[in-house]
């Protein structure tokens, strides 16, 4: 398992953008998936983004066309780019990564969509 942190919420207006970084404490490239959920107050947490491991990615349909994630494996960094944000993004986003030895989870950084 790794140590993850989130870092680039904040309080963006309807269809600005933020940039998401999960930095992981150790090396990624070995790990099944890495992925991006949200939990909005008064909702369940789920998944926005996911990558897999030979690549390919898996959006939620409330996302796609709008967010893309990526990874840096020299960094040790997984991102989440989010353009056309709307008020319905609100959320904590948190990381996750998933490897042999189970799952890990960042703290989660909060997104505010807000005129």
């Amino acid at each position: 398992q790794v140590q993850l942190v989130e870092s680039g919420g904040g309080l963006v207006q309807p269809g600005g953008s933020l940039r998401l970084s999960c930095a992981a404490s150790g090396s990624i490239t070995g790990m099944y998936s890495m992925g991006w959920y949200r939990q909005a107050p008064g909702k369940q947490r789920e998944l926005v983004a996911l990558l897999l491991s030979g690549g390919r990615t898996n959006y939620a349909d409330s996302v796609k066309g709008r967010f893309t994630i990526s990874r840096d494996n020299a960094k040790n960094t997984v991102y989440l780019q989010m353009n056309s944000l709307k008020p319905e993004d609100t959320a904590v986003y948190s990381c996750n990564a998933r490897g042999w030895a189970g799952d890990s989870w960042g703290r989660g950084t909060q997104v505010t969509v807000s005129p």
